[in-house]
């Protein structure tokens, strides 16, 4: 099942977000209430992902390397939002 979600995840962070949400507690483990997975979901997919996943495969928290792969995901999520804009121009 997790490579399935990776392989989904190539293709689309929010679809691999919504498949985490209906086959395991995943979300529901890493985050405390349901705004910031659903402010997540619209805003920063890959960020909310990849918290999702390092909170999961880590202790139960994220410290470490694991705030890199986070930060990285949210240079991707920018990079979707300003790279567009550029292309367009």
């Amino acid at each position: 099942m997790p490579c399935l979600i990776a392989l989904i995840a190539l293709l689309s962070p929010r679809l691999a977000l919504f498949f985490i949400l209906l086959f395991s507690n995943m979300i529901d483990r890493a985050f405390d209430s349901w705004f910031l997975p659903v402010l997540g979901f619209f805003l920063l997919p890959w960020t909310t992902l990849a918290y999702v996943v390092m909170w999961d495969i880590g202790t139960r928290e994220v410290s470490g390397f694991e705030w890199f792969i986070v930060g990285l995901a949210f240079v991707m999520d920018l990079g979707s939002y300003f790279g567009g804009k550029r292309a367009r121009d």
